[in-house]
């Protein structure tokens, strides 16, 4: 097979054609770093390797991307470079962010827990629904909730103050702060004794 014409496209992709017919788009920097020109002779297998070279450099452009963008977990990175990227590429990709200390699962689940515990008011088991979501090991999962120790009717009080006070009066408006409370994964007895300091009495929902 020989390549008879390299042409640059949009976003940094060339169209390669082979014997006078288009055969594929491939990263430009990758073909260009290549020893294949217009004129050269290619084999299956170099094409599979020049392709596979693309392919990896695409995914880490767009794992650089998305990490300037904002901290992202191993897994999260993955995915998002999966929509357009090969499996291994995508793989290999994150292996070296990690390599590169520019991906870190440890950091970015500290900055994520303090964040879903501290600004959202998450309980523990909610934070630690959103951590699993992003790929975060258990182990380490439940070692930062257990450094952060997050006190449920604290911050159960912290909600019900900014958000739900002016309406626990108002049977309707306690079922719908207990439903809110309940969907952040915070429990029963913790909310009733919450609720306590704000009603007359307990109420069963």
């Amino acid at each position: 097979m020989k390549i008879t014409d390299i042409v640059p496209k949009r976003k940094r992709l060339s169209a390669i054609y082979i014997d006078g017919e288009f055969a594929l788009k491939l990263d430009t920097e990758a073909v260009l770093a290549s020893r294949f020109s217009v004129g050269s002779e290619i084999s299956d297998e170099e094409l599979r390797e020049l392709i596979d070279l693309s392919n990896e450099k695409r995914a880490k452009e767009k794992a650089l991307w998305l990490i300037s963008c904002r901290d992202h977990s191993k897994r999260e990175l993955e995915t998002k470079i999966r929509r357009d990227s090969d499996e291994e590429s995508a793989k290999k990709a994150v292996e070296r962010m990690e390599e590169l200390g520019l991906v870190d699962d440890e950091r970015y689940a500290r900055r994520y827990c303090e964040q879903l515990i501290n600004v959202k008011h998450l309980s523990r088991r909610g934070a630690m629904y959103k951590l699993s979501e992003k790929g975060i090991d258990k182990e380490l999962a439940e070692q930062i909730l257990d450094e952060l120790d997050p006190d449920p009717r604290e911050h159960i009080s912290i909600i019900l103050e900014t958000k739900y006070k002016s309406v626990l009066k108002d049977e309707k408006g306690r079922r719908r702060a207990v439903a809110a409370l309940q969907r952040m994964g915070y429990s029963w007895g913790d909310i009733n004794a919450v609720l306590s300091d704000y009603t007359e009495e307990c109420y069963e929902i």
